[in-house]
């Protein structure tokens, strides 16, 4: 089975790689130190299993699964992360993924590994019960009913504020999106018109509550 491992921390990495190849049938066939390159190189490796931080710079981890499970919704994703929100477990599960470890019980990242490359979930301990619990409260409103509701940004805005709140100008966010400066900006106005944001620290307190970013992030003044 081919691996993609995705942590923006190399000690992780190096981590992970030592647990996983200590079983000869697995195979690790890639690294990425973000978001934007685990979903480029997931393009471009086709791994049968892809193991994501979430806290990671330029995409974080969550908007990265939802971008490679658009393109193939069989793919099979575990969340290996040292965040545990309620908020945050439930919009894996509806997002797709199949499978969430925190980095501080590391002693199940290879069951959880058995476990979602033979197809099966895996949500354990304290994760596993706010799943079950998700499941279970059909007459309750539900916080994330469905994956479109998760948040009011579109998946390209989410992108683009991510990048603003972690220092970069629109200028930059152009160049590393691909875009005009001008279609960025577009974006820029509507996201922020839709959070009410009308300054850095705004857009940076939205990213931090929504789990867009995670603390710390560059607090300083840069040109929108």
């Amino acid at each position: 089975m081919r691996i993609l491992i995705a942590d923006d921390h190399e000690i992780v990495r190096r981590g992970i790689c030592a647990i996983l190849t200590s079983n000869l049938e697995w195979k690790i066939c890639g690294e990425a130190v973000d978001g934007r390159e685990a979903v480029e190189k997931t393009q471009e490796l086709t791994p049968d299993l892809i193991i994501l931080d979430i806290a990671m710079p330029r995409l974080n981890g969550l908007d990265a699964a939802r971008q490679i499970l658009r393109r193939d919704f069989q793919q099979r994703i575990l969340i290996l992360t040292a965040l545990d929100t309620p908020e945050l477990v439930i919009e894996s599960f509806v997002a797709g993924v199949r499978g969430f470890v925190l980095k501080s019980n590391s002693q199940d990242l290879e069951e959880a590994v058995q476990a979602v490359s033979h197809g099966h979930s895996f949500f354990k301990g304290r994760i596993g019960r706010l799943i079950l619990s998700y499941l279970l409260d059909e007459n309750e409103q539900r916080s994330c009913p469905k994956d479109e509701e998760l948040c009011v940004l579109t998946p390209r805005e989410r992108e683009i504020v991510q990048l603003l709140a972690e220092g970069l100008s629109t200028k930059e966010v152009a160049a590393v999106l691909k875009m005009s400066v001008k279609t960025a900006a577009t974006h820029r106005n509507n996201a922020m018109s839709k959070i009410g944001a009308h300054c850095l620290p705004d857009l940076i307190c939205y990213c931090v509550r929504k789990n867009i970013v995670a603390l710390p992030v560059p607090i300083q003044s840069v040109v929108l």
